[in-house]
């Protein structure tokens, strides 16, 4: 006995000692379910290290909420059973709240969230996230139907927090894709992390709030967030004029790649953050931006620029003026700012002293603008100056020769060769390695952001690049429709084809004629003939349109938008047509668009309108002043308009938001005849712009004409009426109706006869 009891008093100590690790081994555990009920159930018993595993099936109306308290040692998980297989839809959200928590592999689509946010980092304002981790996500154009309904995809509170490897796409609706924020103690000074996630096209809004990712609110920009945003990609993002809106302090901006993104990474607000290592491929396109800088004690460090075409707010570097004394949700001045060792490689425009009118008069002081490199393929100076910019010192900036620069004292001019390093950039070849980006920078790769398992999005559909579809009558036409698939081509052979149905557009689809020589004819017998509704794009070339069969109503058009409001942006797209003959009654429209429908681009070309009682292009429904607008490439050129009673052009943006881009709307080569007098054209104008922030009316002429009417409602819109023939047509009026003074557009070169010549 006495060797039993010996025996126990040895082994007694380490069997106690390993029983926490037995019981811990024990105690991690993996719960499968399949069923809401199931989950709730399993949620109220999970430990420290436990995991919970959505079944692979598509989970409806779910809205998890997911309330637990981990360790750091030992987080609860909640993840799919198989990544990308496990499908949140319908009205589904994730809220979470407690500490060291982690989500993964969930795919939210085919719906939207009942609540304000997709993916909450709070169960209710009291109950926050502390160090929780989702990452491998999947956000795929979840978006509300009510396009204005805002809401939000992605919201950290709390703190600790991190967002990763995760993959939001095509977020249609007003608001922020994603928010950090910090209207609470508990949220303020976060240190959470954003990183390696692929923020994929986010089409145009065509309003304010269309931010991608926001750091912050005004109300709380005096408050430091520390939040590190680092290694993302940004394809696409043109919600609006800010792809990122900072609005805290302390923030850190590292290692982000911007591709054809429209707008830019914004320090609206908060002061003391930091831009370093960031990468913005403009390529050329349209508005693309990179770097505003606004406030005190702001780094700007390292960054390369190429390619960019943005001005004015949404330039491809500006520096704001601020308002003198601002409040807290205007400009503040910019103090210590530290610019250096940038590339600027064909970036268009570079602001400085931006925005400076009678508010905004708190110039930058202080601050250093040293060892740039600024390249250009052309020799025209790239900087324009708003206001005194003594308060920047420039210093050991390389530029290549320009003719007439603004700024001389601290740029070295020289004739700069560049060659591509092995990281894919531009460098000097002569120039310092001081100056310039470091050769030591990494451009982060695509592939390496979001997830591997769910495919990034390509180019958009367009058309013309699917099958053709041959067709001899309405009955085949009518039949190749429900055949046909996005980017495919209604072909017609010549004849008459009498359409006796409304035609609904989900598709990307072109009506042509099969041979431009010998062209279709559609006669309209509809109170509308296509209806754009989401999902169409809609492209007719060499046909000819007759409202000869039309019904005898007020208010018929050839082409509408959905009368629903849309969620979706459409194209439409008209080159060799001939449209007559809608006069049936009055108020016949060729192109009317529905309350809260945004056209991406609108093209007419090579065309001629005639005996028509309504207007051409009717895109003025967005009367609430909002700054919301239903177009924002309005183009016709090479045209003929005769005997439009109502307008060739009906565009209104109202409101004095500077959020957005467009309206554009360029008028070229057109001939405007005896059009605009009908007694129900309220405008009595032939076009008529509200708000549009770009106007191009060049080389057309107009005889026995309503005239131009042109408000403008915002600063600074870009406003061209050049090298026109009016006759018997009054002169262009213009009026600025929020900033009073001298016109702002430039009227050159145009010439008025009171009669035809003979």
């Amino acid at each position: 006995m006495s060797r039993i009891v010996k025996l126990v008093k040895t082994f007694l100590p380490l069997i106690a000692l390993s029983l926490p690790l037995m019981s811990n081994a024990v105690a991690a555990k993996q719960f499968k379910v399949s069923s809401q009920e199931q989950y709730s159930k399993t949620l109220k018993k999970v430990q420290p290290g436990d995991t919970i595993v959505l079944a692979d099936k598509v989970w409806k109306d779910f809205e998890i909420v997911f309330k637990a308290k981990g360790t750091k040692a030992k987080p609860i998980t909640l993840t799919a059973e198989t990544s990308g297989k496990t499908i949140l839809s319908g009205n589904s959200n994730l809220r979470l709240a407690g500490e060291h928590l982690i989500v993964k592999g969930l795919v939210f689509k085919d719906g939207y969230s009942p609540t304000g946010e997709v993916i909450s980092f709070r169960r209710n304002k009291d109950d926050l996230a502390y160090h929780t981790r989702v990452t491998e996500v999947v956000i795929d154009h979840y978006s509300n139907p009510d396009k204005f309904e805002s809401d939000k995809w992605v919201v950290m509170y709390g703190k600790h927090n991190r967002f990763d490897h995760s993959h939001l796409v095509g977020k249609s609706n007003s608001g922020v894709t994603m928010a950090v924020r910090l209207n609470s103690e508990q949220s303020q000074e976060n240190h959470h992390k954003i990183d390696h996630n692929y923020f994929g096209p986010r089409p145009i809004l065509g309003s304010n709030g269309g931010e991608t990712l926001r750091i912050g609110t005004s109300h709380y920009s005096l408050s430091d967030s520390f939040t590190i945003v680092e290694n993302n990609y940004f394809d696409r993002c043109n919600g609006e004029v800010e792809i990122i809106s900072n609005k805290s302090g302390k923030n850190e901006f590292r290692g982000n790649v911007f591709f054809e993104s429209r707008g830019t990474l914004t320090l609206r607000h908060g002061s003391g953050n930091l831009v370093e290592e960031n990468i913005f491929f403009g390529n050329g396109v349209d508005h693309t931006g990179g770097i505003r800088v606004i406030n005190g004690d702001q780094t700007i460090r390292n960054n390369y620029l190429q390619g960019l075409t943005g001005y004015r707010f949404g330039s491809g570097f500006t520096v704001m003026n601020g308002v003198v004394n601002s409040p807290i949700n205007r400009y503040h001045q910019v103090e210590n700012a530290k610019i250096e060792n940038n590339t600027l490689i064909n970036v268009d425009h570079i602001h400085l002293a931006a925005g400076s009118d009678k508010e905004r008069q708190a110039v930058p002081v202080d601050s250093v603008f040293a060892n740039n490199l600024i390249v250009n393929d052309t020799d025209q100076d790239n900087f324009s100056i708003f206001d005194d910019v003594s308060g920047i010192e420039f210093d050991n900036n390389v530029r290549s020769n320009v003719t007439e620069p603004k700024l001389t004292e601290g740029f070295s001019d020289q004739n700069i060769t560049l060659e591509k390093a092995d990281n894919g950039l531009l460098y000097a070849k002569d120039a310092s390695e001081k100056v310039g980006v470091s050769p030591a920078l990494k451009v982060l790769d695509k592939e390496q952001t979001g997830v591997s398992w769910y495919a990034k999005p390509g180019r958009e559909e367009d058309f013309d690049q699917g099958k053709v579809h041959q067709v001899k009558n309405a009955d085949g036409l009518y039949k190749a429709l429900e055949q046909a698939q996005s980017s495919d081509v209604i072909a017609l052979t010549k004849g008459e084809y009498i359409l006796d149905k409304i035609i609904p557009l989900t598709k990307t689809l072109t009506f042509k004629s099969l041979d431009s020589d010998n062209v279709a004819t559609l006669k309209i017998s509809r109170s509308t003939t296509f209806d754009i509704k989401d999902g169409g794009n809609l492209k007719l070339k060499d046909v000819i349109l007759d409202g000869q069969y039309a019904p005898d109503s007020a208010g018929n058009a050839v082409i509408r938008t959905s009368k629903i409001p849309m969620l979706d942006n459409y194209r439409f797209i008209a080159d060799n047509i001939q449209v007559s003959g809608l006069d049936i009654n009055h108020s016949f429209h060729f192109f009317d668009v529905g309350n809260r429908s945004f056209a991406n681009e609108i093209v007419i070309t090579n065309s001629s309108f005639s005996k028509i009682t309504g207007d051409i292009l009717r895109l003025d429904k967005e009367m609430d002043d909002l700054g919301i607008y239903n177009g924002e490439y309005i183009t016709l050129t090479d045209n003929v308009f005769e005997s439009i009673q109502g307008a060739v052009a009906k565009v209104y943006r109202g409101g004095t938001d500077e959020s957005t881009f467009g309206p554009h709307f360029t008028f070229k080569n057109n001939q405007v005849i005896s059009t605009g007098k009908g007694k129900r054209n309220k405008y009595k104008a032939s076009l008529y712009l509200h708000g549009v922030q770009v106007s191009n009316i060049e080389m057309n002429e107009f005889s026995n004409s309503a005239g131009l009417v042109i408000e403008h409602t915002v600063g600074e819109p870009q406003t061209l009426v050049k090298s026109n023939d009016f006759i018997a047509t009054p002169k262009v009026d213009v009026k600025e109706l929020n900033f009073p003074g001298e016109i702002t557009a430039t009227l050159t070169d145009n010439h008025y006869q009171a009669a035809a010549k003979k």
